[in-house]
């Protein structure tokens, strides 16, 4: 009897189910009770405001290297495609080779006989905040040619970004976070040429130490010459710093 009444309460519900609800559209399924799958996937998350050149994660990662997209245009370019998002286009030559000799001997290192932190911070500092306003920000990532060190150049040269992209090895896909050397080049009709860079340590206990570089071009017409400089120079020091922990380390054992 108990489930001869549960199939006809059953068929009740069916039927009631059946008739137009007010709730429900009537193209939708309407159900009484989410399916157990559901419930076991978890809560979903969505960003409805974003975009090309609008995404969250990226913009929390260059808040970090102290540059916030005020006009919501930032693109992180990793491959050619990423350029077309953008609105720009990919070079034929591929990988492009850049020679930054003759470049190197205008790159300044910040804490050198040439030019002191302070300075080097005041001039970065303004650099971070003018490209911060820029129309767009274009974003090129890579590594190194021929090593495993990341890279993320932070412009507004729609002529530079191509160029660079194509310098730089692909890496491969990550999440967006920061980079061994972080380059920050901007274009502007009121700044001076400016092109240096600098190297410093971070970590809290010896054991996690490691350094970081960080290069700035500015000037009307930065040239991709310029960039590289910073890049190659930095990348030696990186490089330098590292055989030295590695040599103490060794010596205190």
């Amino acid at each position: 009897m108990s489930v001869r009444r549960a199939v006809v309460n059953l068929s009740k519900q069916a039927i009631r189910a059946a008739k137009p609800s007010a709730r429900c559209n009537p193209v939708s399924r309407c159900f009484a009770s989410l399916p157990e799958s559901i419930s076991r996937s978890g809560e979903a998350t969505s960003f409805p405001n974003e975009f090309p050149g609008q995404n969250y994660d990226f913009n929390w990662t260059l808040n970090g290297d102290g540059v916030t997209p005020i006009k919501k245009a930032a693109f992180r370019i990793t491959k050619p495609l990423d350029l077309k998002v953008a609105g720009l286009k990919p070079l034929s030559t591929s990988p492009l080779k850049v020679n930054a000799s003759s470049a190197k001997s205008n790159m300044k290192e910040a804490g050198s006989d040439a030019l002191d932190f302070d300075s080097y911070d005041e001039i970065a500092q303004r650099a971070k905040d003018l490209l911060s306003y820029s129309d767009a920000l274009y974003c090129p990532e890579g590594h190194m040619p021929g090593s495993t060190t990341s890279v993320r150049v932070i412009t507004n040269s729609d002529s530079l970004a191509p160029k660079l992209l194509a310098y730089l090895d692909r890496a491969p896909k990550r999440d967006s976070t920061g980079c061994s050397i972080t380059a920050y080049v901007l274009e502007d009709e009121n700044m001076d040429n400016f092109s240096a860079y600098a190297i410093e340590e971070v970590g809290e206990t010896e054991e996690d130490i490691t350094s970081v570089a960080a290069v700035v071009c500015t000037g009307k017409n930065v040239k991709v010459e310029q960039v590289v400089a910073g890049l190659e120079l930095s990348l030696d020091g990186l490089k330098e710093d590292e055989e030295a922990r590695k040599a103490e380390a060794t010596s205190e054992e």
